[in-house]
């Protein structure tokens, strides 16, 4: 794959005049305690932030207790989702709204940060429109699965988003959406992250998770790919794994709604979100 050469972002948090949106990843390993002090450090120097998270983590370990472990869906095309029937939505909306969400305006209320927790439901923030039939591949078989309650974001309300930036709020997006009959909708947070990216018309749009970007062999950390063209996503596609194919997915979706730029970076280190800012990851670019 031929790289592209480009310089890494500016440490200057304050030469930021868009918001930059940070997704943050739910998956263990990921130091949430590292990215509120990072997002404490940049806000304090001007930053405008919002973060999204995730949540798998907590989601899969409370199924677990509950006695309703979770089940996963692959598609076609072979991306992994969630599936959300009514029961496992109640017990992600506990995990991630209630638990993790809480969790994380705790931290940053603690050092200083004036952070708004909501979800995608409050203020109609993310209006969605649900899946009805949901391809999955079992046992190379394909089936119809129709009593998911997932939903495709079609509307961010980024007015809401500016009032709280403009009133010195760090908005703080659990991956919960508004469906068209006023229900509750499981929304993948990565997607959830370029949305409101783009809505925002958002500078940056950085992805924390637990490896250090994209890589051509995973898990070889060593075969990471710094920079990647937009032109080059498709072929990309081909290296990511897992949760990495829906993560190189939404950097083109963000890309071509008007994001500047997009870094996959790592959140288990100190400092993620400067890191990231210093050229750590994987940057794609238009």
């Amino acid at each position: 794959m031929n790289e592209l050469s480009i310089p890494g972002p500016t440490h200057d948090a304050g030469e930021f005049t868009r918001p930059v949106v940070v997704k943050i990843g739910g998956t263990e390993g990921v130091d949430f305690a590292s990215i509120c002090k990072d997002v404490w450090r940049l806000s304090k120097q001007g930053m405008r932030l919002v973060l999204v998270h995730g949540g798998s983590a907590e989601a899969n370990q409370l199924g677990g207790q509950l006695g309703y472990p979770p089940r996963f869906i692959t598609s076609p095309s072979g991306f992994t989702s969630r599936y959300s029937d009514r029961r496992t939505l109640e017990i992600f909306t506990m995990a991630v709204n209630g638990k993790v969400n809480t969790s994380l305006v705790k931290q940053l209320q603690a050092l200083g940060v004036n952070a708004l927790g909501l979800s995608g439901l409050d203020g109609q923030l993310l209006k969605a429109t649900r899946k009805t039939a949901i391809q999955s591949i079992e046992d190379g078989k394909r089936k119809i699965i129709r009593d998911d309650y997932s939903g495709k974001i079609e509307q961010v309300n980024a007015s809401l988003l500016n009032i709280l930036l403009d009133s010195g709020y760090v908005p703080l997006i659990a991956p919960l959406a508004l469906g068209d009959d006023g229900e509750a909708l499981n929304v993948d947070a990565d997607r959830a992250a370029a949305m409101v990216a783009a809505a925002l018309e958002a500078e940056l749009l950085v992805l924390l998770t637990a490896v250090p970007g994209l890589m051509r062999s995973f898990p070889d950390e060593s075969t990471l790919i710094p920079a990647l063209k937009t032109s080059q996503l498709q072929q990309a596609l081909a290296y990511a794994e897992g949760r990495m194919k829906k993560k190189v997915l939404c950097a083109g979706e963000a890309l071509q709604g008007g994001v500047d730029r997009v870094i996959i970076a790592d959140g288990r280190v100190e400092n993620p979100i400067s890191l990231a800012l210093a050229g750590n990851g994987t940057l794609i670019h238009g």
